[in-house]
């Protein structure tokens, strides 16, 4: 019996599904290529165990992208810095913070003097970048109820000063 008298619909089903499982397996299932940010300080918070690099923020509009992995720092004022991460990777235990816990930013260690959560419509960010009187960091992460968006409710909000 010759080959092509052998291939019939179902066998020729069963070598094109396993091509393409082949396939699937050497071009689909390779990792994601990282983000890579372009990384000037790092922040360490011992009392939670994180460490990590920090990447400068730009505005784009109204709005600041937040970075998948790592945290991303945003100024308007020499002496006062907004520091965003998400609330699922990088900035997940930052509710365990207290107050007088201590972190260490930008070669500066800094003490934690507020704690608070505010509902996301009620946040100002004109009120939370203004300038401050001594070297200040604000942390800031999604926290309250998450939506399906991807979006929560309500943002934590941490005030730290040298």
């Amino acid at each position: 019996m010759r080959i092509h008298e052998r291939l019939d619909s179902k066998n020729i089903f069963i070598i094109i599904y396993c091509l393409s499982f082949f396939a699937y397996i050497v071009y689909g299932l390779q990792p994601a290529e990282a983000v890579q940010y372009k990384t000037d300080a790092t922040i360490s918070i011992p009392s939670i165990g994180l460490s990590s690099d920090v990447t400068k923020l730009e505005l784009n509009g109204q709005h600041l992208d937040t970075p998948d992995t790592i945290v991303g720092s945003y100024s308007d004022h020499n002496n006062k810095t907004l520091l965003i991460g998400h609330s699922t990777t990088v900035f997940q235990n930052l509710f365990k913070l207290n107050l007088r816990d201590s972190i260490k930013y930008d070669d500066k260690t800094y003490i934690v003097e507020q704690i608070h959560m505010v509902k996301k419509s009620k946040i100002s960010m004109k009120k939370l970048l203004n300038t401050a009187e001594k070297d200040t960091i604000v942390l800031m992460t999604c926290a309250g109820t998450l939506l399906d968006n991807g979006d929560a409710t309500h943002r934590l909000i941490i005030t730290a000063s040298v």
